[in-house]
C-alpha cells in the first residue's frame, strides 16, 4: 500500500546537487534547533551513541572473499553473525524500513522500491529516528541513494541527506566526507550511515564479481573511516557501532528468497558488546530496530515484531559523557 503523497514542512534547506549516476536536487534536512534541556539517560542504556551502518547489497561470503581487513577486525573484537536474516522481497526499501521501524512489509506496508516518486512516497510506520528524537536524544542518516527520502520523517531526524534524480547515488567516499563533516561539530545519539558501492557494482557486473570485490573494499575502507570518525567525536570506547546489510544478490540481481539474497551479515562491536560468534541466534533484519532503541536505553514498542539481539552484549554498563 503506498500512503498519499503529503506536504512535507522542511525544517531546513534544500540544496540543488548532482547524484553520481544522475542529477536532481539533493534532500538536506535540518531540524529546526530545540529548546535546551537537560535530558534524563534512562540508566539502564549500554551507550550514549550508537552507529549504525548499512552495507547495501553485502554478501556475508563476501566478507571473507574480498579484502575487509576493517570487517575482519570487527568481527574478531565484536559478536556477529554471517547468517542473519532480511525479509521478502529483499529490496533495498522494504529492507530498510524493516531495518528501522522493527516491522515487516505487512506492517509496514513498504513493498515499493522506487526512485522516481521518492519525492511523494510516505512511510508513515514510526522509526527508530522519530522514536529516540521524541525523548530528547539527537539522530543524524547519511542516506547515499535517492529512494531513502521517504524515511527523512520531518520532525525525527536533527540531520539527514539524501541525492535526488532517478539515479540519485552516492559513492562511500562521498558520504564519509559529509558524515566526517557533521561530526566535527556535531555528537548525535544515534547515526545511521548508508553505504551503497557493493549493490551497485552487483547489479552492474555482477555480485561476487571482481568490481563488486572492488566495492567491498572501499566500504570496508569507508567503514575504518567512520571509526576513527567516531572515536574523534564520542571519545574512545565511548560508542556501539553495528554493521549489517539490507539484502545479499546472487547474479545481476537480488529480491528473491535466494538465500543468497536474504542471507546477511550482522555485527556489534564497542561498548557494551560481549566478544564471540552468535551461533545459534536468529537474527532478523527487524531486530536491529529493537536492539538500536535497547541500547540507547529506551523502550521497544510492544507492536514491533523486532527482538534485542541481548546475546551480542555483557552486563549493562552506563556510558559516560552526555548530548
Amino acid at each position: 500500500m503506498r500512503r498519499d503523497r503529503v506536504a512535507y514542512v522542511w525544517t531546513g534547506v534544500a540544496f540543488a546537487a548532482f547524484a553520481s549516476a544522475g542529477c536532481g536536487k539533493a534532500h538536506y534536512v535540518v531540524a529546526a534547533p530545540r529548546e535546551p534541556k537537560q535530558v534524563e539517560w534512562p540508566a539502564s542504556r549500554v551507550a550514549t551513541h550508537v552507529v549504525l551502518v548499512s552495507i547495501d547489497g553485502l554478501r556475508p561470503d563476501a566478507i571473507g572473499m574480498f579484502p575487509t581487513p576493517t570487517l575482519q577486525r570487527l568481527m574478531s573484537e565484536g559478536s556477529y553473525t554471517l547468517t542473519a536474516k532480511t525479509i521478502i522481497p529483499s529490496k533495498t526499501l522494504p529492507s530498510h524500513t524493516s531495518m528501522l521501524t522493527g516491522q515487516p512489509p505487512e506492517r509496514h506496508h513498504v513493498l515499493w522500491n522506487n526512485v522516481v516518486t521518492a519525492d511523494a512516497d510516505v512511510i508513515g510506520t514510526p522509526t527508530v529516528f522519530g522514536l529516540a528524537r521524541a525523548r530528547g536524544y539527537h539522530t543524524a542518516a547519511f542516506f547515499s541513494k535517492a529512494k531513502f527520502q521517504p524515511l527523512q520523517q520531518p520532525g525525527t531526524l536533527d540531520y539527514s541527506q539524501a541525492p535526488g534524480g532517478w539515479f540519485g547515488r552516492w559513492s562511500a567516499d562521498r558520504t564519509m566526507s559529509d558524515v566526517a563533516k557533521h561530526l566535527a561539530t556535531a555528537r548525535p545519539n544515534l547515526t545511521f550511515v548508508h553505504l551503497s558501492d557493493p549493490d551497485r557494482a552487483g547489479h552492474g557486473s555482477g555480485w561476487m564479481s571482481k568490481p563488486y570485490g572492488h566495492a567491498v573494499a572501499a566500504v570496508d575502507l569507508a567503514v575504518h573511516r567512520l571509526l576513527a570518525e567516531a572515536e574523534t567525536s564520542f571519545g574512545r570506547g565511548n560508542f556501539t557501532l553495528i554493521v549489517t546489510a539490507d539484502h545479499g544478490g546472487h547474479d545481476f540481481n537480488h529480491g528473491s528468497a535466494d538465500p543468497r539474497d536474504v542471507t546477511i551479515p550482522w555485527i556489534a562491536w564497542g561498548r557494551g558488546v560481549k566478544p564471540g560468534h552468535l551461533q545459534g541466534t536468529a537474527v532478523r533484519t527487524m531486530d536491529t530496530a529493537s536492539t538500536v532503541l535497547w541500547l540507547l536505553g529506551l523502550d521497544v514498542p510492544s507492536d514491533w515484531s523486532g527482538d534485542t539481539i541481548r546475546n551480542a552484549f555483557g552486563s549493562m554498563a552506563t556510558s559516560g559523557g552526555g548530548f
